[in-house]
């Protein structure tokens, strides 16, 4: 069964092919990858799918017209924003707020006035961070607040500006309670968050001391914590903090080091590397071509990388393949359902080990 908007919405792309086409759409899009970066003989496995009304963060678009306010996303190709009345991806929470903000932002918003709202599905409520070329003045804070009362709000920001906040957003991540920073990163399901964990866990099983790079909230150090040492490497400030606080909070775990630092720019160095038996992997879209490269020239004998792209992450592996770093199985895990995009993990063992 199609979404009532698909064909027009931009989000999902893919939605009108079969269970079946759609799985060997994305596990073939990997093996593409892997083959232009001379790897076509690497193992890909069969997508985990993530279910359907699990996506738990979105970044609306919002515009005000003609009396009337739009809530959704931009329409394929274009600027225009599909008012939306349907989805299968995100979390019912997340959809049934888009009721909440047409009937509370029409008594605010001014014709011709457009926002863009970056909303997550915390444990405690929606988390919403408006972005508007208006500014923040005490009555629009007071309509702001007495709009979105008893909604199921958490907290709300306008411009980064506090609103009003009757909980601390916060989400569980391996056991642990993790308070959430204004518009943070965070693993686009649960379920795919899930079985990426369980993979490194896995690909890491026996590290006593383990290298957690582009860490972000903690996603996969406060899941390692439970077994080894974790020393924690983000670039990002507030997530950094947010992590370290949830780790001091959380009983149970082993010690957690974190450190700031842009590993674009700065990668760990071999020598830095000496003291770890594994290092995680898990960076944006971009990939980590110097990490990787730090990664090659030094001893270190697993690497476990996680990756929402399928060609930054085999131009990576090849830079690890040719220092004798063997990539295994790569599996695919669909957070991204319905679009081109596909989040994956894979182990690397250095040969000889």
């Amino acid at each position: 069964m199609l979404c009532q908007h698909f064909g027009t919405c931009g989000g999902c792309t893919l939605q009108n092919l079969s269970p079946d086409e759609y799985r060997a759409h994305k596990r073939q899009g990997v093996i593409t990858a892997l083959e232009k970066a001379g790897l076509g003989d690497v193992p890909v496995a069969e997508p985990v799918m993530a279910p359907l009304y699990s996506r738990r963060r979105a970044v609306f678009k919002i515009e005000k017209i003609r009396g009337a306010v739009e809530v959704g996303f931009h329409a394929r190709a274009s600027h225009a924003i599909v008012d939306m009345r349907e989805c299968m991806v995100l979390t019912p929470a997340l959809l049934k707020s888009t009721q909440a903000l047409r009937a509370a932002l029409a008594l605010i918003l001014h014709d011709g006035e457009k926002a863009e709202l970056h909303a997550t599905d915390s444990d405690c409520g929606l988390d919403l961070s408006f972005r508007c070329e208006r500014k923040l003045t005490p009555a629009l804070t007071a309509a702001l607040a007495s709009a979105f009362a008893a909604k199921g709000i958490a907290r709300i920001l306008f411009n980064d500006a506090m609103v009003m906040e009757e909980a601390a957003p916060a989400v569980t991540i391996a056991g642990a309670r993790v308070l959430l920073p204004p518009q943070a990163f965070l693993q686009a399901t649960a379920e795919g968050e899930a079985a990426l964990q369980n993979h490194v866990l896995e690909l890491t099983k026996g590290a006593r001391n383990i290298a957690d790079l582009f860490a972000g909230l903690g996603t996969f150090t406060l899941a390692l914590a439970r077994k080894a040492r974790v020393h924690a490497v983000e670039q990002d400030a507030t997530l950094l903090a947010a992590l370290a606080a949830a780790a001091r909070d959380t009983s149970g775990l082993k010690p957690v080091t974190t450190e700031k630092r842009d590993l674009f720019k700065l990668p760990l160095t071999a020598l830095e590397l000496k003291g770890f038996d594994a290092v995680v992997l898990d960076p944006p879209r971009a990939g980590a071509q110097a990490q990787a490269k730090a990664l090659a020239a030094s001893k270190i004998a697993r690497i476990a990388y996680v990756s929402c792209d399928a060609a930054s992450f085999a131009r990576d592996a090849a830079i690890l393949a040719a220092a004798g770093l063997r990539p295994g199985t790569v599996n695919p895990i669909d957070q991204f359902l319905y679009s081109g995009h596909i989040e994956l993990v894979a182990g690397f063992e250095r040969s000889g080990r």
